[in-house]
């Protein structure tokens, strides 16, 4: 069996939404020092313009020549390109059932805790996901011989309509990649937000792009968290996948630079934040 060896660069392989936590992650893992291969995945959604925006954000980065990170209270200066890779499942997009993909229903409003919320599962796709980011990550770890983390953004508010976010899928998933492949020993998780929640990691974000040297607004308006965009590219506020999102910028005080639309056109931050708190005051 092979004996790896743990380098001074760190790598690490991440499953890139293109939404605000995955995003979020990417920052944290360049300022903690890790080489970063970044995957996105077409699978039919609706909101694919998440991938877009993905595409957006790593050239953004890639064109900053800002990597600041601390090591034994060091400051290292580094610049290494985030490696980014779309991966195309979109022949899948007729056969799966769920609101969230193409020629599926329409995607409902309101907040996640309400039962309607379940029909954007997508069935099965984390695991999808999974299978293929741990491939890549094991592959990794042998060709440069060194042990690759899988860098994934769950956090504590992510939700029960989802049971492929579980700990006990998680678990049983790492289980099932150790047992069918040799020296998958050094591959893991990275999950850094197991303990937090949205506003938590945008805050971790806003500490990230001051680390770094990067515009918070450059940054997120380069994320896409809305279900429901429109043909624009802008944001719905109503979907729970924006209520979410505008919720942990009102928590943070800060607006959102992304531009929020709803059926009359493109509306101000404070109509989308009105409109989030009520919401919540009804939740």
């Amino acid at each position: 069996m092979t004996q790896l060896k743990i380098p001074f660069m760190k790598q690490a392989v991440l499953s890139l939404s293109g939404g605000m936590d995955s995003s979020t992650l990417l920052l944290r893992l360049l300022k903690e020092g890790y080489n970063v291969t970044a995957i996105s995945f077409d699978y039919g959604q609706k909101h694919r313009v998440e991938l877009e925006r993905a595409k957006s954000l790593v050239d953004y980065l890639n064109n900053n020549p800002h990597r600041v990170f601390t090591v034994e209270d060091k400051v290292i200066e580094k610049y290494d390109k985030v490696t980014y890779q779309v991966i195309k499942l979109d022949g899948l997009t007729p056969l799966l059932n769920s609101a969230l993909v193409s020629g599926g229903n329409d995607v409902p409003e309101g907040h996640y805790e309400n039962e309607n919320m379940k029909a954007t599962v997508v069935p099965n796709r984390n695991k999808i996901f999974s299978s293929i980011v741990q491939a890549v990550a094991l592959s990794k770890a042998t060709q440069n011989n060194s042990p690759c983390d899988i860098a994934l953004g769950i956090h504590a508010g992510d939700h029960a309509i989802y049971p492929d976010w579980r700990q006990e899928f998680r678990d049983a998933d790492m289980h099932a990649f150790k047992v069918g492949n040799w020296e998958s020993e050094y591959v893991d998780f990275y999950t850094p937000y197991l303990d937090t929640d949205k506003f938590g990691i945008l805050e971790d974000g806003a500490g990230c792009c001051e680390v770094l040297g990067l515009s918070f607004d450059e940054v997120y308006k380069r994320t896409n968290t809305s279900y429901k965009p429109y043909p624009s590219g802008n944001s719905d506020y109503k979907s729970a996948s924006s209520v979410e999102r505008i919720e942990a910028f009102i928590s943070l005080g800060r607006k959102d630079p992304v531009q929020y639309e709803d059926e009359t056109g493109p509306v101000s931050w404070e109509v989308a934040k009105a409109h989030v708190e009520q919401v919540l005051q009804q939740a």
